[in-house]
């Protein structure tokens, strides 16, 4: 759920974003364990996040894959996890 500064290292020929532009994006799985509030530890399989549009609460693109954590909908981005396929 933390919002980063992020470099594109790889994006298709004809996308909205290109090869090393400079997005903020929010984190919607982490490899690394964590202990949510209920003393209970979660993690993912890979690391990924989502690119937001200039406000900083929406997600520029359509789709996302696979699950995200809970945790987004705490922080206000209803729009991700509504796209979302699984919420864990």
């Amino acid at each position: 759920g933390d919002v980063v500064v992020a470099a594109v290292k790889s994006a298709t020929p004809q996308g909205a974003v290109k090869k090393s532009e400079v997005v903020r994006a929010v984190v919607v799985r982490c490899a690394k364990e964590w202990r949510r509030e209920d003393g209970s530890h979660i993690r993912f399989d890979d690391n990924a996040a989502v690119i937001l549009d200039a406000d900083g609460k929406n997600p520029r693109g359509t789709r996302i894959f696979g699950p995200v954590a809970r945790e987004l909908r705490e922080k206000g981005f209803m729009k991700i996890v509504s796209l979302a396929p699984e919420v864990l």
